[in-house]
């Protein structure tokens, strides 16, 4: 069953996940391209163009509304002054990294948007930034996928509950982080 939607929906899934947030949905994706459900360059392409589109969103939205945002979430406010320190010391580093940064995902660009970063140096590194983090995840996904298929001869049979296992733990991190703040 889950099988079946993956195949008909998994790159919609993939696409929707990553506009946001999307590491376990990459994780996820990337073991079912192990699997042979969807293609993993397809799942990377994917996923780069999701995660550069809604840092895009995001970017846009800080140098539209970035000032009137930010003062609206003092967690934002607090680490604006820092986080455009180190922009002006290393654009190009923090606008590559800000998306490994769990938790920055939507944050980091909305900061970044309402710095005087150049729009076209953003939409640049951005894309860089998202190609480099889509193969990265999905790929981790995909190694994943290879080491369980080295310790379990037939995989086949327990994918579904390791594809369920891998969205259970990411929605319990989520629940976590959100129920701890």
């Amino acid at each position: 069953m889950i099988s079946h939607f993956i195949v008909s929906y998994g790159y919609l899934a993939v696409f929707a996940g990553t506009l946001l947030e999307g590491e376990t949905i990459l994780i996820a994706a990337g073991f079912a391209a192990h699997r042979g459900l969807l293609d993993w360059p397809l799942v990377a392409l994917t996923a780069t163009i999701g995660g550069a589109l809604g840092d895009q969103l995001f970017f846009a939205l800080g140098r539209w509304k970035g000032d009137v945002l930010i003062q609206r979430f003092p967690a934002l406010t607090k680490h604006r002054l820092r986080v455009h320190d180190l922009l002006e010391r290393h654009s190009v580093l923090v606008i590559l990294i800000v998306r490994f940064l769990y938790g920055l995902r939507i944050a980091g660009p909305l900061l970044l948007g309402s710095s005087r970063v150049p729009v076209l140096r953003f939409v640049v590194l951005n894309l860089i930034g998202a190609a480099l983090w889509a193969i990265a995840v999905s790929g981790a996904g995909y190694v994943f996928g290879l080491a369980l298929s080295a310790l379990i001869n037939d995989l086949k049979r327990v994918e579904e509950i390791v594809l369920v296992a891998i969205l259970a733990a990411g929605g319990l991190t989520w629940f976590k982080r959100k129920t701890r703040k």
